[in-house]
């Protein structure tokens, strides 16, 4: 039997949701972006998650590069982040104009660690980007009373994070601004999609946010009827996904807690199953701390040192189980490297990303893979590890 490390739940009303959408664009509707399914899935957010705005966009990347260009960066002014994330999260920092400052992670949470968001300030720090981790909530009352105390602003990375909460706050709804994405390899999905939550009362940024995200113009006021005429007002890019992409993401954001649900239920088999090796010092499980309700996201393994994880890997590939690693640190990669990082830096990062493995987790596993992996992957692993 294949496992696959991951495989999109489908809820039974994308297909008619997506030629609904396209049967609209045939009476004014518009199949671009901004339409019955666009709008949905933004009020969506703003009314069960509490956002005060939410601007569906392209990917996650996109809503992490509008965030940033919201902030107004200059050159020289610095972003403290997690080095254990995505590029994108970089990137969008340099590409806004400003300078990423890698921080090293707690290692029980995989999160940002705050100390080291303390060690990392300097006079030239704008703004703080959280990452939640596998969809586990960093601690944000720390790091929100760290960015008041410096009047910081911060954007979460809540890529990770649809449907997960801090103290019973949506992540992506605490900091200035919260970024989703609804890639094919998260929870909830549309192929390639994010969201940008605006959690400020301040109405020029949300005016603003709309701009950039139409290509520097003010399309969106034309639309409301607020503008006779739209044209070039600000810089911008094509940030506005397709209304098809919308409908299929809609389909998903009705079943919101069944997908979660069904992703909890895998998540805590492999936990219960492998807690006995945890107890035996033989591999670490994921650390989930109080204030956290996390959406099970991934599940992933520790192992003693990069080699056990790497033959772990090999392994269960072997048995049509596809585990996977994850990120490489970014302060490490040759493109890291150029904002003056070197090997040692940020020790914890460097050790646990060695010894890291991913186990597939998706809404819908089949009752026959669901046995395969309870009865066949799980009992398989503890005489490798042992071995």
């Amino acid at each position: 039997m294949e496992i696959p490390f991951n495989r999109p739940y489908l809820t039974g009303n994308e297909l008619s949701y997506i030629e609904d959408a396209i049967w609209l664009s045939q009476s004014g509707g518009h199949i671009s972006g901004d339409g019955k399914y666009t709008k949905l899935v933004q009020q969506f957010f703003e009314r069960c998650f509490g956002a005060r705005m939410a601007l569906l966009t392209t990917s996650g990347t996109s809503a992490l590069e509008l965030a940033f260009y919201l902030l107004n960066l200059k050159s020289g002014d610095e972003v403290i982040l997690p080095s254990y994330t995505f590029p994108s999260t970089a990137n969008a920092i340099i590409l806004a104009g400003g300078t990423p400052v890698f921080a090293d992670i707690s290692p029980d949470t995989m999160n940002i660690d705050p100390g080291e968001i303390r060690r990392k300030i300097t006079k030239k720090t704008r703004a703080i980007c959280p990452v939640h981790y596998g969809g586990v909530s960093c601690d944000m009352d720390e790091i929100m009373d760290i960015a008041d105390a410096h009047n910081l602003s911060v954007v979460e990375d809540a890529a990770q994070g649809v449907n997960a909460r801090y103290k019973r706050k949506y992540l992506g709804t605490i900091g200035d601004f919260g970024c989703y994405s609804f890639h094919e390899t998260k929870n909830y999905v549309c192929g390639e999609g994010g969201a940008l939550l605006i959690n400020t009362d301040d109405p020029k940024i949300n005016e603003r946010a709309e701009i950039l995200r139409e290509k520097g113009t003010n399309r969106s006021q034309f639309y409301r009827g607020e503008v006779d005429k739209y044209t070039w007002v600000d810089i911008g890019s094509s940030y506005l996904p397709s209304d098809i992409l919308a409908a299929l993401l809609y389909s998903q954001l009705e079943h919101l807690d069944e997908i979660q649900e069904k992703r909890l239920a895998v998540w805590h088999a492999y936990y219960d199953a492998l807690k006995p090796l945890e107890e035996e010092g033989r591999i670490r499980l994921p650390v989930v701390p109080e204030y956290a309700e996390h959406n099970a996201h991934l599940f992933y393994v520790l192992f003693e040192t990069e080699t056990v994880r790497n033959e772990m890997m090999a392994k269960l590939k072997n048995q049509g189980i596809h585990a996977v690693f994850h990120y490489i640190p970014l302060h490490s990669s040759p493109m890291g490297r150029q904002y003056g990082c070197v090997k040692g830096d940020l020790p914890i990062t460097e050790d646990v990303s060695g010894r890291l493995l991913r186990l597939p987790v998706f809404a819908g596993i089949g009752l026959k893979e669901e046995d395969y992996i309870n009865e066949k992957l799980l009992h398989f692993m503890k005489p490798c590890i042992v071995v």
